[in-house]
């Protein structure tokens, strides 16, 4: 669905859950995937936040970033294992039971005989109550949302299947306009004037991003913006900038 005038900016927050992302074991491939996907469709990544596999962690995140964006969005912790207390944590967040689903339920009856439904396995069927599935066109089991808090899987392929399906049911705002330029200088020569294009251009967000290509400190300034002309202005003004620096360059 499309967001009202209103809700032109649509936020959201990801919580990545898992003590193997902060030890370093995993090396987590899920943020940048949401990040560049939820740019394209019209929502503002505002806060992302890594935690251990700590119930009391997990709430407090949940609770402070669904009262400050349209969305949460979280991954990992629903596996079968006794530290997978994802479902828990929402639960306990939401003031809800955990429960067994049974659409959870059947789906696992059709996939494991009756001998192999494990109680780790029956771990990955419990939900908050009231609680609404997410598909998972990959491995089958689900995950859920309740409010504006999404739960889905720690692992890459199966997360942005989920995502995939789950995207066109969310709200989206104005897209954000991106333009980027190649300073061919240190950050450090254009930092003062690329500050006053800034202020200048209050309805815009210009960042300026050193490298070094194996040969030469560099620069590429990144402009961006909702509405397509003040974008295009702002990147006039930076052109000129340059161009004037280039020209003092030539006369010094």
């Amino acid at each position: 669905m499309s967001a009202s005038p209103a809700q032109e900016i649509v936020t959201a927050a990801v919580i990545v859950i898992g003590d193997e992302i902060l030890s370093g074991r995993t090396k987590d491939k899920n943020i940048g995937f949401l990040a560049d996907y939820m740019t394209a469709i019209g929502i503002d990544l505002r806060e992302v936040r890594i935690v251990p596999d700590e119930l009391p962690r997990i709430v407090e995140a949940i609770n402070v970033l669904r009262l400050r964006c349209d969305y949460v969005f979280t991954t990992g912790g629903i596996g079968p294992t006794h530290d997978d207390v994802t479902a828990d944590a929402v639960a306990a967040a939401f003031e809800a039971p955990v429960v067994e689903d049974e659409r959870i339920l059947a789906m696992m009856k059709e996939r494991y005989a009756e001998g192999d439904l494990t109680p780790g396995r029956r771990r990955m069927a419990r939900v908050p109550k009231g609680a609404d599935l997410i598909d998972n066109p990959v491995s089958g089991l689900p995950g859920f949302h309740i409010g504006n808090v999404f739960v889905m899987a720690g692992v890459p392929s199966v997360m942005q299947a989920m995502f995939d399906g789950l995207a066109p049911r969310l709200a989206t705002g104005r897209k954000m306009l991106s333009k980027t330029i190649e300073a061919h200088r240190p950050e450090g020569i254009v930092a003062t004037p690329l500050g006053e294009i800034q202020d200048a251009h209050p309805g815009t967000a210009i960042g300026s991003y050193p490298y070094f290509d194996g040969e030469i400190f560099s620069t590429r300034i990144v402009i961006r913006a909702r509405d397509a002309d003040l974008l295009e202005e702002a990147a006039a003004d930076v052109q000129k900038m340059l161009e004037g620096l280039a020209k003092n360059d030539k006369t010094s």
